[in-house]
């Protein structure tokens, strides 16, 4: 939990912290609680774009290390791609990520790709060499450049 920097709030008043300060805190409440199973609604909300990335991690460390069952309701999906194993598509069976995603982009016609310098994620330009290369390849969802 060190990664939210929780330990500079604890001489703060509850009712001071910001939106994301507070965000923080509960993710730490939650994870301090124990439980079979974790639901998680919107663990992104008021959190800077540098720290999604960083409650993001800090999600997925818990639970490969407490090995619990975790729901996570996120609709940024860039930052979902950091935390998830399976995606549930309403209209299918759980799947991998990598087949969910697939699914799901080629009904958009958009394809996904992650920078190789900085693995920062991206949507290729419309009809780009890349766009085009992997809806070629049937690779909508890349992970790996």
């Amino acid at each position: 939990m060190k990664p939210l920097q929780i330990g500079q709030l604890m001489d703060q008043e509850i009712t001071k912290l910001s939106g994301g300060e507070l965000q923080r805190v509960a993710l730490c409440v939650c994870f301090r609680k124990p439980a079979d199973i974790y639901l998680i609604d919107e663990p992104s909300a008021y959190l800077d774009s540098e720290q999604h990335i960083v409650a993001a991690k800090v999600i997925k460390r818990f639970v490969l290390h407490a090995k619990k069952t975790t729901f996570v309701v996120e609709h940024d999906f860039i930052i979902a791609t950091y935390m998830i194993s399976s995606v549930d598509c309403i209209a299918n069976s759980p799947q991998s990520l990598l087949t969910g995603m697939n699914l799901f982009l080629f009904q958009l016609d958009i394809t996904f790709r992650r920078d190789p310098t900085n693995y920062c994620p991206g949507i290729n330009k419309l009809n780009s060499t890349k766009d085009r290369e992997q809806k070629a390849a049937g690779s909508y969802y890349y992970l790996d450049d």
